[in-house]
């Protein structure tokens, strides 16, 4: 019984009502919520707490940010489910109405920022990366981890200057390029149409909402895309669903770490990830992951994370 008064509790204000709602929708940092709710952080703080407190949300530390996300499924998840059974027709609350249009400009907000960064950079993209990441021996992992299966039909997200398309396309029964930046996709076109691959193309698209097919992609490749995207998530949830019923997803990205201006300088919407986020968020797209690796060296470590469809399977960790 305390668990249930403990929740019921913390449901009993309007205010932290909205904030769940919200954390159901994408994870959210401190001084977002505050935007989206019209509060004062402090304020904020003090529902957040209570919420934290009661089991339904999880503040995850981040540098100088703190990242909320809902508490454990099996306390959330009937919840939710009694919340989606007792509301009535979310036009008729104008609080939800007005609350996910300013969630909508806080999303817009996040990928605007990444967007202009590499608008301005992208001629140095390549460069760029190469001052976090040895980035020879990420590619070899990467060959290592999508050796044990052809690489069939490739797609290839955030694909930047199409770097991943060089080095696996003239495996791939086709290769598709996808980037929601015109100024990559120009620097992709001209790299890729000097070498002689078999078959390739790329599309403008956003991660929301990639321009494939569900099941269309035997291999899905998302290399050092996943910390500029604002809501991890969901977009992991949407490359689970172009990948085929035996098909594979590997994510290439950076280790949690503390390295404060990467988030002001390069427009890093997340510094990093854990493996049990990146498993959390698997086990919610119907991934189950089998591979995760670490390439420790310099400033940051790599992480690999290989996903599928969930199936029997034994999970490999690989020390660096």
């Amino acid at each position: 019984m305390p668990v249930a008064l403990d929740i019921f509790r913390a449901l009993a204000d309007p205010t932290r009502l909205r904030i769940i709602a919200l954390l159901r929708r994408m994870e959210l940092s401190i001084g977002e919520i505050a935007q989206v709710l019209g509060q004062s952080q402090p304020r904020v703080s003090r529902h957040v707490k209570i919420l934290c407190d009661a089991g339904l949300a999880i503040r995850r530390k981040e540098g100088s940010w703190a990242f909320l996300a809902p508490g454990a499924p099996e306390l959330v998840d009937p919840l939710f489910r009694a919340l989606d059974i007792w509301q009535t027709d979310e036009r008729e609350n104008h609080w939800i109405v007005a609350d996910k249009a300013r969630l909508s400009a806080v999303h817009a907000d996040r990928a605007a920022a990444a967007e202009r960064y590499f608008a301005a950079h992208a001629a140095q993209w390549d460069a760029i990366r190469s001052l976090h990441v040895a980035e020879s021996e990420v590619e070899a992992a990467m060959a290592a981890a999508l050796a044990e299966a052809p690489i069939g039909r490739l797609v290839d997200v955030g694909t930047g200057t199409g770097r991943m398309i060089e080095l696996f396309g003239s495996a791939a029964q086709k290769a598709v390029g996808i980037d929601r930046s015109p100024e990559m996709l120009r620097l992709a076109r001209a790299k890729l149409s000097a070498k002689d691959l078999p078959a390739w193309e790329l599309r403008q698209g956003d991660l929301a909402a990639l321009p494939v097919p569900d099941g269309n992609a035997d291999t899905v490749i998302l290399h050092q895309v996943l910390h500029f995207i604002p809501d991890p998530e969901s977009a992991i949830g949407e490359l689970a669903r172009i990948i085929s019923p035996k098909g594979r997803l590997l994510i290439v990205d950076f280790a949690p770490h503390d390295r404060e201006e990467l988030r002001d300088r390069d427009a890093h919407a997340r510094l990093g990830f854990s493996d049990e986020q990146i498993a959390g968020w698997f086990e919610a797209a119907g991934l189950e992951c089998d591979l995760i690796e670490n390439l420790k060296g310099g400033r940051l470590t790599v992480k690999l994370w290989r996903g599928r469809k969930r199936q029997e399977s034994r999970l490999k960790v690989i020390a660096a």
